[in-house]
């Protein structure tokens, strides 16, 4: 009688970092510019990165063709997308739904965060500070220290800074308009999200924890639970993952971190060809996942800013190569790009036109002017 023979199975593909770079950049529309309408690629990337008022608009223009800064704009002011603290317990523009249910997702860093504040909140109440905040907030947009003086005649004690930070962890704020408007300032200034889009969480699609990792491998995977947990900001993910495997492929980085992707997402040839792309100084690309060298060389680790200084990105075959910065002259724009390595004359030439289409588009100057050289010094 013959022996039972036992299959194996073969182990996962193993996906190269150029691989990954490519597979992350295609679905971050950054291979190519996508025709998708901004209140879609919003939706699409999860949401962008927003600490400053401008990178939003710049994040869209680096990927989506015949942008309009006018149309995130306008999104703004309909109450369409909105400024909010969400993943990592950073600003994010998101659309409306997704600040009504993606926001409550991830508060765990919210949490975290209010635990540093501990000492400054001793002998406060946090439920009723919650009240006290959201009865304030809306009856009008308040500024952050309208709001920390009200706090402190509730709890004159306690730390003013703690109070305000208690507020903003405790509460889904909102930064309302015109602040963040293209081509527009304003304080910065505070209501709750219901209020300010006129109705509940339970008026927009439902969103579970497993629906957000799902998205998340669409616009940055293949990924990692660590991946995930690094870009959402929550811990003790393995189960969502492990729940959603039976439906998803699996890989292996070149250092054998296990990556899951969905079935149908896009992975293209290595060599597919990556243009050039300048990066606002924040853009979740760059962050978006634990081990990032998929866009940032190890070489360039830590190099996209000095000390609490953050600058532009540019993305050369796909990974981080350059930075940017723009200065006024009068009516023209100075973009000075400083090169991490010495760009070849193509990528130079590449570059500078990449460079005039943005400025032509995101700034109103009637001249500009395009260098090469240094603006930050690494002390190498």
């Amino acid at each position: 009688m013959a022996a039972k023979t036992h299959r194996t199975a073969a182990p996962p593909a193993v996906l190269t970092t150029r691989a990954l770079n490519r597979a992350t950049l295609d679905r971050q529309l950054l291979l190519r510019r996508s025709p998708m309408s901004a209140k879609d690629a919003v939706t699409h990337l999860v949401g962008l990165q927003a600490q400053n008022t401008k990178p939003p608009y710049f994040q869209l223009y680096a990927r989506l063709a015949d942008f309009d800064p006018g149309e995130l704009s306008a999104l703004m002011e309909a109450r369409e997308v909105v400024r909010t603290v969400s993943l990592r317990s950073t600003l994010h523009t998101h659309t409306a739904d997704d600040a009504l249910t993606l926001v409550p997702l991830v508060r765990a860093p919210r949490d975290r965060e209010l635990r540093n504040f501990r000492r400054g909140l001793e002998g406060v109440d946090l439920d009723r500070l919650a009240a006290a905040t959201e009865k304030f907030v809306e009856e009008r947009p308040r500024p952050l220290g309208e709001l920390r003086e009200e706090l402190l005649t509730h709890w004159p004690d306690a730390d003013p800074l703690a109070l305000s930070a208690a507020a903003r962890c405790l509460l889904p704020l909102v930064q309302v308009t015109p602040r963040g408007l293209w081509g527009r300032s304003g304080q910065a200034a505070l209501t709750t999200v219901e209020q300010w889009l006129g109705r509940s969480a339970g008026s927009a699609p439902a969103l579970t924890l497993d629906d957000t990792v799902l998205r998340y491998l669409g616009a940055f995977g293949p990924a990692s639970v660590m991946d995930f947990q690094s870009w959402a900001g929550l811990t003790r993910t393995k189960e969502v993952f492990e729940r959603l495997r039976p439906g998803l492929l699996t890989f292996r980085d070149e250092r054998g971190v296990e990556l899951f992707d969905l079935p149908d997402a896009p992975r293209p040839d290595p060599e597919t060809p990556a243009p050039p792309r300048f990066l606002p100084e924040f853009d979740n690309v760059l962050l978006g996942h634990a081990d990032r060298t998929r866009v940032i060389p190890e070489v360039n680790k830590g190099r996209n800013g000095k000390g609490k200084q953050t600058y532009g990105s540019v993305l050369v075959d796909g990974f981080l190569d350059a930075l940017w910065r723009v200065d006024r002259e009068g009516g023209t724009a100075i973009l000075t790009v400083q090169p991490l390595r010495t760009p070849s004359r193509a990528e130079r030439t590449e570059i500078a036109e990449e460079a005039a289409g943005m400025l032509t588009v995101m700034t109103d100057a009637t001249d500009h002017d395009i260098r090469f050289g240094t603006f930050v010094d690494f002390g190498d």
